[in-house]
């Protein structure tokens, strides 16, 4: 197994991956980043969280070359390069899973369908989303997410691959809705942020989620997801987990937003 990315995100579910007992390489897109976890056998972006000596650190994609599966944890914006530097280096049995969320500036494609054009549609492709914060993955903590593809035997793959006592997994078929509510839900914590950060209380913030989860779900059923996927983990899961927590960006950034701090 191959994580690609070494942010929080990636690292986080190469622990989940190595605790389930699979070999697990994870590869970071800076030599001197993958040299300093070796090093320190920690990732500074999850503090406190170590690195098990039998995880395997790299800068260096030829590791891509044995991996039956594949995870991409890069950034959104990184995925497309990402993966077509990956491409050729791919076995023709590999499984990838998408574990971005967002939808590409300017083609407004989603994660799952950037890595299906950098990869010709010659692998299947599974998305892993829900609420799940790295930083509390890594520790532990108790997390339930989905993983969605239109080839069911992908989906529960991945399922039975990450599935484990603190880290349970669902699997969807509709890939469409389990992209959109990740990507589309960093709106409403924005504006959650921005809320707090302006001195509203609670009804503000609960009538913002739940009338913002509504235009989710409308703007995603016309996309072509189905509406109960946004009542589920990838829907109102991660968007109470992204509006509520500090561990949210798109929060944080609301709130320095909605207290004065310019947006550019």
């Amino acid at each position: 197994t191959v994580v690609l990315g070494s942010g929080g995100w990636g690292t986080a579910l190469s622990l989940v991956l190595h605790r389930n007992g699979h070999p697990v390489t994870l590869w970071s897109h800076v030599p001197e980043k993958a040299a300093y976890m070796e090093r320190a056998r920690e990732n500074p972006r999850l503090e406190g969280v170590p690195l098990p000596p039998e995880l395997r650190l790299t800068a260096d994609m030829a590791c891509l070359t044995e991996a039956e599966l594949v995870v991409v944890a890069v950034p959104s914006y990184a995925v497309r390069e990402t993966a077509h530097a990956a491409a050729p280096l791919l076995r023709p049995d590999t499984l990838l899973v998408t574990a971005a969320k967002g939808i590409e500036r300017d083609t407004h494609l989603r994660m799952s369908q950037i890595l299906e054009q950098e990869t010709e549609g010659a692998f299947p492709i599974a998305a892993l989303s829900g609420p799940s914060h790295a930083e509390e993955v890594g520790r532990g903590v108790p997390t339930v997410v989905v993983s969605a593809s239109r080839d069911k035997a992908a989906a529960e793959l991945v399922q039975d691959l990450f599935m484990n006592e603190r880290f349970r997994v669902y699997a969807s078929d509709d890939v469409v809705g389990v992209e959109l509510g990740a990507a589309l839900k960093n709106v409403i914590a924005l504006c959650a942020g921005i809320c707090d950060g302006m001195g509203f209380g609670d009804n503000t913030k609960a009538a913002l989620m739940t009338r913002g989860l509504t235009e989710i779900a409308r703007l995603g059923v016309a996309l072509g997801g189905r509406r109960e996927t946004f009542a589920g983990l990838s829907g109102v899961g991660d968007l109470i987990v992204t509006c509520t927590s500090m561990h949210s960006r798109n929060r944080r950034c609301g709130i320095l937003i909605g207290q004065g701090t310019p947006a550019a």
